[in-house]
């Protein structure tokens, strides 16, 4: 039987493929990584519109159970089993959703400006203002988004709510501290 010991160069050898695998695999992860990003961003859209609209049925279903009136809490949607469960916010890490308020001012409509206004609210100053009647959600998160939904390109202004005419966007107004 023969055997040979490696060699240095051998050893060298191994080494140098080794380190060339080591950085094609560290090329190929730079490259995979940002469409793994855009991958996840997008799957995070489609569920904040998913869960953007749950809300907006469920005020919806609040109008026919109690014509005339609002919720005054996202609760209160899932105490009168107009939502099965209370969504967060896939966007932020926190999950607060921003709330959309009725201003119970009427619209000043004329050409070219937005049918209606309403209130942006964070929901820690939801307690500050009287008699709140909840329209819907927004997302907290001014980050650009991928999508363009309703003409608009950040979270922040990707508004559902119960009423909203998607090819107007309404004029907003924003109460209390900005997360």
């Amino acid at each position: 039987m023969n055997h040979r010991s490696p060699t240095p160069h051998s050893k060298g050898y191994t080494l140098l493929v080794l380190m060339f695998a080591v950085a094609l695999l560290n090329i190929g992860l730079m490259v995979a990584f940002p469409v793994w990003q855009t991958q996840i961003q997008r799957e995070r859209e489609k569920e904040l519109i998913f869960r953007g609209n749950q809300y907006v049925e469920a005020v919806r279903l609040f109008q026919q159970k109690y014509p005339g009136s609002f919720p005054q809490s996202l609760k209160e949607l899932q105490k009168e089993k107009c939502i099965r469960r209370l969504y967060k916010d896939p966007i932020t890490d926190h999950g607060r959703w921003n709330l959309v308020l009725s201003t119970g001012q009427p619209s000043r409509e004329k050409k070219g400006e937005s049918p209606q206004t309403v209130m942006v609210v964070p929901p820690g100053s939801l307690s500050s203002i009287d008699n709140p009647q909840i329209l819907g959600v927004v997302s907290s998160s001014h980050q650009k988004s991928i999508k363009i939904y309703h003409n608009q390109e950040t979270y922040d202004r990707w508004l559902f709510f119960y009423g909203m005419a998607p090819q107007k966007m309404p004029e907003i107004i924003q109460y209390g501290e900005r997360d």
